[in-house]
């Protein structure tokens, strides 16, 4: 496969230069790098590299993630794409009736404690990428996370600001104060942190290849120690748990193809915006243009106005394939108005707190992968003896069966509306990109914008991850970093978007991590760019 063509040069701050390497493992933490990297000097391959670095960004965020998270996984096998689906399902006790009894009528599940918990994915997602792809011991991968959370970390400032931001609302959770409150308060930057419970457990998953976390001494924890608390979580909902391997979906754009796992996800939703755009001549507007960046916005939001009312795990009133249907974007985009920001409805496409991390090895597997507990520590409730903290996917359920989110109806084993999303890149069935974005509703917000950036402005992937971002957030509201151009910042503001601009560099605009094939991989490699945006610290979504 031929290089792209990227024009030459970064005219964004930043402190990053891309790295080109025949084996790659590109996260948000050095020590998650280094346990992937080490795989990889033992003779394994991509995917025993990505198990180990998950593991131990387990630890080394839990802010974002943590053992009782959820996962996804797009990988390329040398030869094809496979997608994996690891997110947990709801307790059998959960239907609406039951958050009615506990909560009042119609109210939805919580957004902390025990009735937000869901069953975790991420182990099973270890285990099944192993059992297919893996080459090293499975005891193996989970032992540089093991030795990590034994001796400790320094605490980095990224993670200690949200650590802290999070501990007051927090600190009650059943196991919070325990487990992440060590001197009775956060830690502070630099100081060591272990986590004894989590190596304990990390080991007990080596040991038994994730058995004890579903079905023996893990699971028996966990599960007592929620019910215990008032919680439904049991031990058949964790011996149930069974991660599925899915079909990517497919759409394609400008000669290239975006690869995202299939709903109840919103990756769906960077694939219809990339639809809508495909009906404008982006390459000839300027990258950082008023009109260019305004046309972005508009393509996202008809993407969620889609997305939030029919995107669910099962019982879809509309198919993904009628969602990504050609001419109904096409549709969409002549509601586009390039004079005037607009809230978009959905259409009628009927016809007739989160970790990423990815990696590469010589042989050419590509792997793209993302775990996260959802909100920054998820639950708040972490069981003391595992150090499991788990995560509250809960929270995306509704309970309202006539309400606009009633795809999404909380039910008996049912996956919640999911926001966490590995995406991948290919050219005429070639691999071309594996890479992510984090933070809640910006990642395929950022898929869009990085990808148009590359694709549309030719820009190399460092200069896509640095150039400034606007994130949508409901209405005419949108946010944008403070580095954007203030012509174009009063440009968007002109044709009737309600801006934001965020001076903090922690605001979550999505940080990424992004493997950019160079050709042959045992001959060119890979180029490596990562996001400066939370360095140290993946997004909490």
């Amino acid at each position: 496969m031929s290089n792209a063509s990227f024009v030459p040069g970064n005219p964004y701050s930043s402190t990053r230069i891309p790295v080109f390497a025949r084996n790659a493992v590109s996260t948000s933490h050095p020590l998650a790098a280094q346990a992937g990297l080490r795989m990889l000097w033992r003779g394994g391959n991509a995917v025993d590299a990505a198990i180990a670095a998950a593991a131990a960004m387990a630890i080394v965020e839990p802010v974002s993630n943590g053992l009782g998270s959820d996962a996804f996984c797009i990988l390329w096998d040398g030869k094809e794409l496979h997608g994996l689906n690891a997110s947990g399902r709801a307790p059998q006790e959960w239907t609406p009736g039951y958050f009615e009894k506990r909560y009042g009528r119609q109210a939805k599940p919580p957004r902390r404690g025990v009735d937000s918990i869901t069953v975790p994915g991420a182990v099973s997602a270890w285990v099944a990428l192993h059992e297919r792809f893996g080459s090293l011991p499975f005891a193996e991968l989970m032992e540089p996370a093991a030795e990590i959370a034994e001796r400790g970390y320094l605490v980095p400032p990224v993670v200690q600001q949200k650590w802290a931001a999070g501990a007051p609302e927090l600190e009650k959770q059943p196991g919070f104060r325990e487990s992440f409150l060590p001197w009775g308060r956060p830690p502070q930057v630099g100081e060591l942190f272990r986590f004894p419970a989590a190596a304990r457990a990390l080991r007990a998953i080596g040991e038994t290849r994730g058995k004890a976390f579903y079905e023996g001494e893990i699971a028996q924890a966990v599960t007592s120690f929620v019910q215990q608390h008032g919680g439904a979580l049991s031990m058949a909902d964790m011996a149930a748990n069974q991660p599925e391997w899915v079909k990517p979906l497919a759409k394609n754009y400008r000669g290239y193809t975006l690869h995202e796992i299939p709903p109840g996800g919103q990756g769906i939703a960077a694939q219809i915006a990339l639809g809508i755009l495909s009906n404008f001549d982006l390459a000839s507007l300027g990258a950082d243009s008023v009109a260019s960046q305004h046309l972005q916005i508009e393509a996202m939001k008809l993407a969620f106005a889609d997305v939030y009312r029919y995107v669910a795990d099962a019982g879809m009133e509309v198919t993904s394939e009628q969602m990504l249907d050609d001419a109904y974007l096409a549709s969409r985009a002549k509601l586009i108005d390039p004079n005037r920001a607009q809230d978009f409805q959905a259409g009628n496409p009927v016809q007739g707190g989160t970790i990423y991390l990815t990696a590469a090895d010589e042989s050419g597997m590509m792997v793209s992968f993302i775990q996260s507990n959802f909100a920054g520590f998820g639950s708040g409730v972490v069981e003391p003896t595992f150090g499991i903290s788990l995560q509250n996917r809960g929270f995306g359920f509704s309970t309202d069966p006539e309400g606009p989110n009633r795809a999404n109806l909380v039910g008996p084993g049912k996956r919640p509306f999911h926001t966490i999303i590995p995406a991948f890149l290919t050219q005429n069935g070639q691999p071309v990109m594996s890479f992510g974005v984090m933070g809640g509703n910006m990642q395929p917000q950022g898929h869009m914008q990085t990808v148009v950036r590359m694709i549309d402005y030719h820009q190399p992937p460092q200069t896509a991850c640095d150039a400034p971002r606007w994130r949508f957030n409901e209405g005419l509201e949108i946010n944008v970093e403070s580095s954007m151009d203030p012509a174009t910042v009063a440009g968007l503001q002109a044709l009737g978007h309600k801006v934001e601009v965020i001076d903090d560099p922690y605001q979550d605009f999505g940080a990424g991590q992004f493997i950019w094939r160079m050709g042959d991989p045992a001959v060119e490699g890979y180029q490596i760019a990562s996001d400066p945006r939370r360095d140290g610290l993946a997004a909490g979504f």
